[in-house]
């Protein structure tokens, strides 16, 4: 058998082997650090049977730095064992304090695990203390993960006299779904089942090697969770935990998760009255305040300035159309399930009534176009090409690049929806431009770049860049000749690849159009949030059968790269929030300088300074209540307004202004045109606190 690793080498073996034999036969210290495998991209144990020429890479424990912290990031795999395996220990710990619950199913996530189960007896935090001891004696005897493999017959006789009939629906699922066998993973001995150290769940794996190598875990939190996500089936306990390779990893985690619960944006929002959410409104439907309306219309003018000067001009469109435009862009079905229902009209209702028409028999009227329904917009596209369309086009002409602050509806559940960062209605910052294929490369490296300058105007200099493209395997998700799928993907990765940009390429994340580039960003206390992204379209173009006039005075079809910088402006605005804590630089501050007078007799003077800053259109105030200076600072700071110009005697006598920063404290006294020169400069610059005395 040929193996290749992860550098291209190849090693030869005449007979089958194990990743634990091939990472022993590399060497010591790598046999040592490994907890698992990917074989041929697939996630295995590390006893798992390689038979045959294979792609494989060893997943192993991080190395740590002097603190115990991880050194870079752990590999996603790797952690992914870990959790799977975390979860697993959970689940037992849980069956020997409650031996009547009912296991369902305990997947890793991106920062931890969680298991639903069914019992009767409630779990509360106060629990939590008990089911982490008995975790922690779990993992300390270091019992081994050994699976085994039933065929489905005796597989599903077993899970019938175990009588769980959540196990039974996995394993039914797992059937259906073309596995050859069911597998058990045991922590313990199975040919002792009796033994106290014994304990089985059905389970495809795969996990680290023994409960050892779980290293540090907390149980986090417990919600309510339905079978199947159907709040109409039976009711679940959700238990959420944390696994990490290290103590220290842990407690960095924890730390970032009461920094998040600092900063979260539906506490410091409300606390800045930027928005609210109003339950007669809807839960999902953002109410922008006018504080917050300031932040939304910075960031629209900002990114509309930077279209503008790259050659974009602005469209508006309706916020309902035909269901007619998105049968065709595809969009319906897609994305049926995330839609709202379609619409019609009271006098198509009453006339369906008198048929006796039902619900099923009105959707399927609509989907075979007996019945006009209309559909809130779930994406912006369609009626940008609808734009395009509306004009004939010459290759001189190309490309034609239309902007929108669009607004557009999905259908989220309700136990999804947080706050701005995810929503209901949201306004994407979009963009769509119909090129020719000749151009496609240079408007995806413009569109790129005005991403990636979006983005560093925020600090967010450290981002992560998927290229995410089709999975050959579910060919039925994507619409198009696979050879133009070929073209967009190489296209893409060529950008990617003439770029200074690392990225990670994510089978099957394309959308059913296309392929894309995503862009994921780190915030100041470390946390991921996927923002912008540049999608390459030849699908949609043909099914609404786009042309322009080429030089050869022929009909030709265009191309679509869709684009946004911002992705979503609740989603970016909530993000912020987070992001800043609140503090927004000057520039997007929705009050930037607040004038204190320290006694009502400076109240004139007061007004005076206030007029020269609003004259300079800075956004300020004024406080000339009765409280003593230091209390109006104080209100000033927890309202976070960037600064604050105390004026007294000596301030009026010198026209000058005692400035305050909100983070530096006293800058000093200055002339009010010198704080308003420089804090325009600030403005303009987009900088951080040039102020200086």
């Amino acid at each position: 058998m040929r193996i290749t690793l992860p550098d291209g080498s190849e090693r030869h073996y005449d007979s089958p082997l194990t990743p634990a034999q091939i990472a022993a036969d590399i060497g010591a210290g790598l046999a040592k650090a490994a907890i698992g495998a990917k074989v041929d991209g697939q996630r295995c144990d590390l006893n798992h049977m390689i038979d045959r020429d294979a792609n494989v890479s060893i997943l192993t424990r991080p190395r740590t730095n002097k603190q115990g912290r991880s050194k870079g990031d752990p590999d996603p795999d790797a952690l992914y064992l870990l959790r799977h395996s975390c979860a697993h220990v959970m689940a037992e710990a849980i069956q020997c304090l409650w031996p009547d619950a009912l296991l369902a199913y305990g997947p890793p996530l991106e920062n931890g695990f969680y298991y639903d189960l069914a019992l009767d007896t409630p779990i509360s935090s106060n629990d939590f203390p008990r089911i982490e001891a008995e975790m922690k004696r779990i993992v300390e005897e270091d019992r081994p993960f050994t699976r085994y493999d039933l065929p489905p017959d005796e597989g599903m006789e077993k899970l019938d006299k175990e009588a769980n009939k959540y196990k039974l629906d996995n394993a039914r699922r797992a059937l259906d779904g073309g596995a050859a066998t069911l597998s058990w993973y045991v922590t313990g001995d199975r040919a002792k089942p009796q033994a106290v150290e014994h304990w089985e769940d059905l389970c495809m794996g795969p996990h680290v090697p023994s409960t050892g190598y779980i290293g540090a875990f907390k149980v986090m939190s417990i919600a309510t969770s339905h079978w199947h996500g159907d709040i109409k089936s039976d009711r679940f306990h959700r238990v959420y935990g944390a696994a990490f390779f290290t103590q220290a990893d842990l407690d960095a985690r924890l730390e970032q998760l009461e920094q998040s619960r600092q900063r979260d944006h539906r506490v410091v929002g409300q606390k800045l009255g930027l928005f609210a959410i109003d339950e007669q409104v809807g839960q999902g439907l953002i109410l922008w305040k006018p504080k917050g309306a300031i932040i939304r219309d910075e960031l629209q003018k900002f990114i509309m300035g930077e279209q503008i000067r790259r050659g974009y001009f602005q469209v508006f469109t309706p916020h309902i159309a035909k269901i007619d435009l998105y049968k065709t862009s595809g969009h319906y079905p897609y994305y049926q399930e995330s839609q709202y229902p379609p619409m019609v009209s009271r006098e198509q209702i009453r006339l369906l009534a008198d048929e006796n028409c039902s619900c099923a028999e009105l959707s399927n009227r609509m989907d075979e176009g007996a019945i006009d329904g209309y559909l809130l917009k779930p994406m912006n596209c369609p009626h940008h090409i609808s734009i395009y369309r509306s004009d004939k086009h010459s290759y001189r002409d190309l490309p034609v690049r239309l902007a929108e602050f669009g607004t557009v509806y999905r259908w989220e559940q309700s136990g999804e929806l947080t706050g701005m960062t995810r929503v209901r209605g949201f306004t994407q910052d979009d963009a769509h431009l119909f090129c020719t294929a000749e151009q496609v490369k240079d408007e995806v490296r413009s569109t790129v770049e005005l991403s990636r300058f979006v983005l560093n105007t925020f600090g967010f200099d450290d981002m992560e860049v998927y290229l995410s493209i089709r999975d050959p395997q579910t060919p039925e998700k994507y619409v198009g000749d696979p050879s133009v799928w070929d073209t967009a993907e190489r296209e893409l990765q060529e950008v990617l690849d003439d770029s200074s940009l690392a990225y990670t390429t994510q089978p099957g994340e394309a959308n059913f159009y296309g392929p894309k580039i995503d862009f994921n960003v780190k915030d100041v206390i470390g946390r991921k949030w996927q923002l912008g992204t540049v999608q390459l379209d030849y699908n949609l173009p043909q099914r609404f059968d786009l042309t322009y006039v080429g030089a050869d005075n022929r009909a030709h079809r265009p191309v679509i790269i869709h684009r946004t910088p911002f992705g979503s402006m609740e989603r970016f605005v909530g993000m912020l929030i987070e992001h800043y804590n609140g503090a927004f630089p000057l520039w997007l501050s929705p009050e930037q300088v607040r004038v204190l007078t320290i006694s009502d007799k400076f109240s004139t003077y007061g007004h005076k300074v206030l007029d020269a800053l609003k004259n300079a259109d800075l956004r300020a105030s004024i406080d000339t209540g009765n409280e003593r200076v230091n209390a109006k600072i104080k209100v000033a700071q927890d309202q976070k307004i960037p600064y604050m110009l105390v004026v007294g005697g000596k301030d009026e006598a010198a026209g000058a202004v005692s400035v305050r920063q909100r983070t530096r404290g006293d800058l000093g006294a200055m002339p009010i045109e010198a704080f308003v020169d420089q804090a325009e400069n600030e403005i303009k610059t987009r900088g951080k606190d040039v102020v200086t005395p």
